[in-house]
C-alpha cells in the first residue's frame, strides 16, 4: 500500500455531496463537485491543481484527480472547507 492509498484510508468521511447531483465536466473518479457549488472558489484557491471554475464562473469542477499525497491532502481541506458541502469524495 503506497502513501496516498495510507492517507485515504486514514481520513474521516465527511462527503455531504449528493453524488446523484455530481455536475457534469468532473473528472471521472472519486471527488467532485455537486449541484449545490455556489462558485465561492475556495476549492480553486486551496487545490487549483485539481480543481477550476466552469460555464463562466457559474461553479467548480474537478479537472483533475488528485495523483499524489499533497494534491490529496489539499482536495480534503478544500471538501473541509466548502461552505456548502458541494465537494464529494467517494474513494
Amino acid at each position: 500500500m503506497d502513501l496516498l492509498d495510507e492517507c485515504k484510508n486514514d481520513k474521516e468521511r465527511i462527503t455531504v455531496a449528493d453524488s446523484t447531483s455530481r455536475l457534469p465536466g468532473n473528472e471521472s473518479g472519486d471527488f467532485y463537485v455537486d449541484s449545490t457549488c455556489i462558485a465561492c472558489v475556495t476549492c480553486v484557491t486551496v487545490a487549483p491543481e485539481c480543481f477550476s471554475m466552469k460555464n463562466s464562473n457559474e461553479h467548480s469542477i474537478v479537472y483533475k484527480q488528485p495523483s499524489n499525497e499533497e494534491e490529496y491532502s489539499l482536495c480534503i481541506e478544500a471538501l473541509e472547507l466548502c461552505p456548502v458541502s458541494a465537494i464529494g469524495d467517494d474513494g
